[in-house]
């Protein structure tokens, strides 16, 4: 366990750790890192992302256990809901973005590269890679919709237009209809995406741990209990599901486990952002459980 969070973990969480000390230590400013994650998010992560989906056989997804994955995150969801906004007496938006921290996993960035360094790319690409179709293609694009609508500022059809132009779903789309239809996709370009695409990960988890610094950190009684649902009780659903009904390979049970078991992505705090909803346990709860992600990662890997 030991060896597995200090050489596979910790590198990785080291981006977001050196983001979090320069921004607290004033040597990159908030928006200085908003540009460098805009740059990630629009030129980086899609480059990540188009040759995993272009070059993936989607036809050994199992599909079965991606439903259960789904179903898992749609009752915890609920469940994360119901508490933030009854239990802890939050605002009904921000209480369903905090039920978004309960699901929404930084897997893209933060589980990719570990599970990798783990597993070796053809043990770990394949499971986690669908789950990032997934949460892109499906979840990503509900909350941005829901939050949007619920917020009164837009349509529910200018929502949809914004999810359908958001460049990392294109990516996903654009790279399934390369793969479904059998399309080469030019050398030349796969190695120019194959060169762009790993500065993803490191670029924007240091630009979020620069914005996160400018956060109180105090894990107040809403912070706790939502990153106990996210840490605790994500995962044991997760693995309770798959044990109930079995997974083909045993390695995707290991890895929706773990991926379960990361910490919350950092879309749930760009959409409080965007729409004034309150941050203040929205970003605790991110800076915890991918603090104490640390723990449980390394023991279920």
């Amino acid at each position: 366990m030991l060896h597995v969070l200090t050489h596979d973990i910790l590198p990785v969480f080291s981006m977001l750790a050196l983001g979090f000390v320069l921004g607290r230590l004033g040597k990159v400013s908030f928006d200085e890192a908003r540009t460098v994650n805009r740059v990630a998010f629009i030129v980086l992560q899609p480059a990540l992302i188009f040759p995993l989906m272009a070059t993936l056989s989607i036809a050994q997804f199992e599909l079965r256990t991606m439903a259960l994955y789904a179903l898992c995150q749609a009752v915890l969801f609920i469940i994360g809901y119901l508490v933030a906004r009854h239990v802890f007496k939050r605002d009904h938006l921000e209480a369903w973005l905090l039920g978004m921290t309960v699901i929404f996993v930084n897997s893209l960035l933060y589980i990719l590269p570990i599970s990798v360094l783990i597993y070796g790319e053809g043990g770990a690409t394949l499971p986690i890679t669908a789950i990032v179709a997934w949460d892109t293609a499906f979840s990503f694009a509900f909350f941005i919709i829901t939050t949007d609508v619920m917020a009164g500022g837009t349509s529910a059809i200018a929502s949809a237009k914004r999810v359908a132009l958001n460049p990392v779903l294109l990516a996903i789309t654009i790279g399934i209809a390369v793969n479904v239809s059998s399309m080469g996709v030019p050398t030349p370009l796969l190695t120019a995406m194959h060169f762009a695409g790993p500065a993803a990960a490191p670029l924007t988890l240091f630009a979020l741990g620069v914005i996160l610094s400018g956060h109180s950190v105090i894990p107040s009684p809403t912070v706790a209990g939502i990153s106990a649902l996210k840490l605790i009780g994500f995962p044991a659903l997760v693995f309770a599901a798959l044990s109930v009904f079995p997974t083909q390979s045993g390695q995707w049970h290991t890895l929706y486990v773990l991926g379960a078991a990361g910490p919350s992505g950092a879309m749930a705090f760009s959409l409080a952002m965007l729409h004034g909803i309150r941050t203040d346990a929205i970003a605790p709860v991110i800076i915890w459980t991918s603090v104490l992600s640390l723990v449980s990662l390394a023991v279920l890997a």
